[in-house]
């Protein structure tokens, strides 16, 4: 797809729903993206493995399944790269690559409702797993970038909290309702139904513009918002050269082990989490979906409200490092008390920590992530940091297909923090950016203090408020 190269010095105001004119379409428009991405997530890394091991798959077969799955969200760099090349700039930046990559997903779970794969088809299983989430991983890249481009920094702390608290909504819905429609009706159905939810969500993004000026759909009025024709790349070699210069610097590739460790986490206990219910404390398919759900959508709310406040008020890297140090105890805990994992009470207890801390270190960490990122290849710079999480999530699940060599399901617990380890390390000790606040109130500091080195007054006084 080419950029149009029709430019407007000052594009009229379009009527309708446009981003960059209201900050709550803008947080509303996140959230419920990432609803609709939660969706597939919520299907084939929670419903289908616990229907998988209460029907009697070994841990292999899930840690399989699991493993394709997220494959797709290790490789979705190469997403960003396209993306950030290519894109039909009249209809704005990450638009048309959103609804492209929905309409892909809908057509993969109609396929896979008319296969119908049983819970022996491992191979068929993970091939529809990777075939749906390499087209989430699509819409992914493309929110995320949008969110670079049209949030301001005032809005990213808020922004990342409902971004993730909505993806935490949409898994907790898809897993309850797969979770229950599975058991009762098949796989088929639950298929049919994430299809239909992914459809509505379509019709939404439609529905609204990224900037004055642009084109609803390709068959209708508009052009390129010369903001995006500014920055467009449109060649490989400035794209790559940019790129490589932004992920080359020392504070961003100390970021990677960071992203990597938290992904380690979701990976491991995704695929753990069904298997200690399942065999050790005898929970079913809907049980285990409907206490995994309520995980869920606790988290969501979690995120949106006390995940995005900390950030603003605390700072990014002071709660991370807080997350870290809190998963780490819980860690702890379940690797020492394996006896009592059968008791419903610390199961409960496991499921909801381990999804509400992960949910809300990876908000915590959005924002140092986005200050990260140079502008004109904001999606693929932050595609690669998603990706590096992503990669830490398929090492977490393909270790857990390796429990049973290492001394059984309890070693995912060492694995897992051994990541959490080092990700908390760094966060102690590398200086990743801050608010831009930050950066004016040293510099007016440093201006302050040179003026008295060099004779120009007193220091003025602090205030009671100050």
């Amino acid at each position: 797809m080419g950029a149009d190269l029709t430019t407007q010095t000052t594009p009229a105001r379009s009527a309708g729903l446009v981003l960059e004119h209201s900050r709550a379409l803008r947080l509303f428009t996140l959230f419920i993206l990432y609803v609709g991405q939660g969706m597939p997530i919520g299907l084939f890394w929670f419903a289908i493995p616990a229907w998988m091991a209460v029907n009697g798959a070994p841990a292999a077969d899930v840690g399989s399944v699991a493993a394709l799955t997220a494959l797709p969200w290790s490789l979705k760099l190469v997403n960003g790269f396209i993306m950030d090349r290519y894109t039909f700039l009249p209809m704005g930046r990450r638009r048309v690559w959103i609804i492209g990559a929905q309409g892909v997903m809908i057509a993969f779970l109609v396929i896979a409702a008319l296969i119908d794969p049983g819970v022996t088809d491992v191979a068929i299983l993970g091939g529809i797993g990777f075939a749906v989430n390499m087209a989430t991983t699509f819409q992914d890249v493309a929110v995320d970038g949008l969110a670079v481009d049209i949030m301001s920094e005032d809005e990213r702390a808020r922004g990342s909290g409902m971004m993730f608290g909505g993806q935490s909504i949409g898994i907790a819905t898809a897993t309850a309702i797969c979770g229950f429609v599975i058991e009762d009706f098949g796989a088929p159905a639950a298929f049919l139904i994430v299809a239909a939810i992914i459809l509505a969500l379509c019709v939404y993004i439609a529905a609204f513009r990224e900037r004055d000026g642009e084109q609803l759909m390709p068959w209708s009025g508009g052009a390129s918002h010369p903001r995006n024709l500014a920055i467009q790349l449109e060649a490989w070699w400035p794209l790559l050269k940019s790129t490589f210069l932004s992920m080359g610097k020392l504070v961003s590739l100390l970021w990677l082990p960071v992203l990597f460790g938290r992904g380690i986490l979701y990976g491991g206990f995704t695929g753990a989490t069904p298997l200690i219910g399942a065999n050790y404390g005898g929970w079913d398919t809907s049980e285990i979906a409907s206490l995994t759900a309520t995980a869920g959508l606790v988290a969501g709310v979690l995120c949106m409200t006390l995940g995005g406040w900390l950030g603003d008020r605390y700072g990014a890297k002071r709660i991370a490092i807080m997350w870290c140090v809190l998963q780490l105890t819980m860690i702890a805990a379940m690797y020492l008390g394996q006896q009592f994992w059968g008791n419903p009470v610390v199961f409960m207890a496991f499921v909801y920590s381990w999804i509400a801390m992960d949910m809300l270190l990876t908000v915590a960490a959005l924002p140092i992530s986005m200050r990260l990122c140079d502008p004109k290849v904001a999606a693929t710079q932050f595609t690669i940091y998603m990706a590096v999480s992503n990669f830490g999530i398929s090492f977490g699940a393909f270790m857990l297909g390796k429990t049973d060599a290492m001394g059984g399901l309890s070693s995912i617990f060492l694995v897992v923090g051994a990541g959490i380890v080092v990700a908390m390390s760094l966060l102690l000790l590398v200086k990743y950016p801050r608010r831009p606040e930050y950066y004016a109130k040293q510099t007016q500091a440093a201006m302050m203090f040179e003026r008295v080195g060099k004779g120009g007054g007193p220091l003025p006084e602090r205030s009671a408020a100050s």
